[in-house]
């Protein structure tokens, strides 16, 4: 292969691969849940995605103080708020808008479910499951703007 031919492949290369990682990107950003009432921010650490409750309707329990994860499994983390709790983790982009391999946390059950995301323009599909992805359950989110 020629000189002139070897840079060609290597920066189309590079463009694919740039390409690639602004599709995969797409996600980062606010998200309203279903009913409005908590947003949750997506973020990227390393190569993989995550996401925390960044914004809580109601933040507080009917005593004033800042709600807390009561439903989890562990009781040392019960105390924890749910402000800022980390609700989605571990997420690859596999291409065509999909994100998979990772996990989405429910406080309102404490359970953890293996997890697969779709992108749709400004709608986030969130599939929960356990063991395959036919038992489980669906909700959509929306983009904040």
């Amino acid at each position: 292969m020629s000189k002139k031919k070897s840079v060609l492949v290597i920066l189309m290369a590079i463009f694919s691969l740039n390409a690639f990682a602004q599709k995969a990107d797409a996600i980062l950003g606010s998200w309203a849940n279903e009913n409005g009432q908590d947003h949750i921010l997506i973020y990227k650490r390393g190569d993989k995605f995550f996401g925390k409750l960044d914004w809580i309707k109601v933040p507080n329990d009917e005593n004033g103080k800042p709600k807390t994860d009561k439903n989890n499994p562990d009781p040392a983390l019960r105390t924890r708020p749910d402000l800022g709790l980390e609700l989605l983790k571990d997420f690859n982009f596999d291409g065509d808008n999909v994100y998979s391999g990772g996990t989405v946390y429910d406080p309102k059950n404490g359970k953890t479910y293996s997890c697969k995301m779709t992108l749709d323009g400004n709608i986030l599909k969130i599939r929960g499951y356990i063991g395959i992805s036919l038992f489980g359950r669906s909700v959509t989110w929306t983009r904040v703007k």
